[in-house]
């Protein structure tokens, strides 16, 4: 396992030990989880180390987990090691994904540059081409690794929004906070309508740990077995917390850049096809998106209490949304429905 301790990491580690693979959980700093049984084997490699994930791999194994691979020389890397491997499962992005006329997650901030992707989304689509940014790097990296299944087979998982504790960028912070802080209303563009496929942590280990045990070359779509809209999802988070707010819904996208734009706002929906991985792998989720919410509010509450600021206690998600997007400008939202904004809507 490359990249142990992240989000999608820890739950896979725990799925595979308890199916009874025996697991060599690797990360930069070699730390483990507290939930991982203590059959576990933490240690401390560091991901653009040939030498070191070479060494990682030892004798060889059954089966290489990678969460934090990016463009072909990761691909590389692996297919270096592939006479020691019997398969490989590799985490890859729903940013892959461009629509029938060009457009896709890196064309949004352009005119007319909003994807439009047929719904439920195939994995026959079509993709970005290979390049430097974060979609195109996946492309490049799924490329690599399926014109070589014949060497390492490899199966790689297509994320949607992931959800669940431990997240850097965790998108259920922008409710979370709100409800903490007592804001009585939420404002979401695209009149609250946009869906941007969720998947949770023990949705993916699910889908690792049935596709360590069904070896192809292949790519699936990741995605929970429900895709609620954005203002479901506000509503979700106010019922984990005990609070009820107004939903202030906005015609059109968001006007103004720190109002009403959230981390799920799509102006269309994405919204994954998830039969493959029934077919292919016999995936079942193992839990949905409200099921599983109170948890991750749980971990978002607790480490904002423990923090003075919510940049520091999330670093990455700031550096990710702001200062572009101001995730929490009340100042901007209370002036724009001074300015009579819209009417509340329960």
């Amino acid at each position: 396992m490359i990249g142990a301790t992240g989000q999608i990491g820890r739950a896979a580690v725990r799925a595979l030990a308890e199916d009874g693979w025996r697991v060599r959980a690797a990360s930069r700093g070699g730390g483990r989880d507290g939930s991982w049984p203590a059959s576990v084997e933490s240690v401390a490699v560091d991901r653009d180390d040939d030498a070191a994930v070479a060494a990682l791999i030892g004798d060889g194994c059954d089966v290489v987990l990678d969460c934090v691979a990016y463009g072909r020389a990761h691909a590389r890397q692996l297919l270096n090691l592939a006479d020691r491997v019997g398969s490989a499962v590799v985490i890859s992005t729903g940013a892959v994904y461009e629509d029938d006329q060009g457009r896709g997650f890196a064309t949004q901030d352009r005119p007319d540059g909003d994807p439009r992707y047929p719904v439920p989304l195939p994995e026959s689509q079509r993709t970005v081409p290979p390049g430097d940014g974060y979609g195109s790097r996946k492309v490049a990296l799924e490329r690599e690794l399926l014109g070589a299944g014949d060497r390492l087979p490899t199966t790689l998982l297509r994320a949607g929004a992931v959800h669940g504790p431990h997240c850097r960028t965790p998108r259920e912070l922008y409710f979370v906070k709100r409800a903490l802080d007592g804001r009585p209303v939420r404002i979401l563009a695209y009149g609250g309508r946009s869906r941007f496929h969720p998947v949770h942590v023990d949705n993916v280990a699910e889908l690792v740990r049935l596709a360590a045990h069904r070896p192809g070359s292949r790519v699936l779509n990741a995605g929970d077995p429900q895709a609620p809209t954005v203002a479901d999802i506000a509503a979700a988070v106010d019922a984990v917390l005990g609070v009820r707010s107004e939903l202030v819904l906005v015609d059109g996208g968001p006007p103004h850049p720190h109002v009403g734009s959230t981390p799920w706002s799509l102006a269309h929906p994405l919204v994954y096809d998830m039969s493959a991985a029934g077919r292919e792998l016999g995936y079942r989720p193992v839990t949905g998106y409200a099921e599983s919410l109170p948890a991750t509010v749980g971990w978002l509450a607790d480490r904002l209490a423990a923090a003075p600021d919510w940049r520091t206690a999330f670093p990455d998600m700031a550096a990710a949304y702001d200062p572009m997007t101001d995730l929490f400008d009340y100042a901007a939202e209370d002036a724009w429905l001074r300015d009579g904004g819209s009417s509340p809507a329960l």
